[in-house]
């Protein structure tokens, strides 16, 4: 039952960020590139605070990919979690400095 809710909910949010944005495919072929170059990017860098914030642009960039391409769960899901991840490591790192 959560898990029905759970893709109702993604599909009404698709729709609204669709409708609002009106985002063509064109748009959404763009967004896989630009995150995939900040992923690319991502692995130049040495400071590690950049490393992870770069990253976790590309990682939104490939959510928001994912959603505007069909609802890519093998995209969206594993993104979606290595952006928490970095949150979670840039804001504990933060709080040990």
């Amino acid at each position: 039952m959560a898990e029905k809710n759970f893709i109702i909910l993604l599909k009404m949010i698709k729709f609204v960020v669709l409708k609002f944005f009106s985002m063509n495919p064109e748009i959404a072929t763009y967004i896989g590139y630009s995150a995939s170059l900040f992923i690319v990017l991502s692995f130049i860098l040495k400071d590690i605070r950049k490393i992870r914030i770069v990253n976790m642009i590309g990682c939104i960039c490939f959510v928001i990919y994912g959603i505007f391409s069909g609802m890519l769960w093998p995209v969206i899901i594993p993104n979606g979690l290595i952006c928490f991840i970095q949150i979670y490591h840039l804001l504990a790192g933060k709080k040990s400095k």
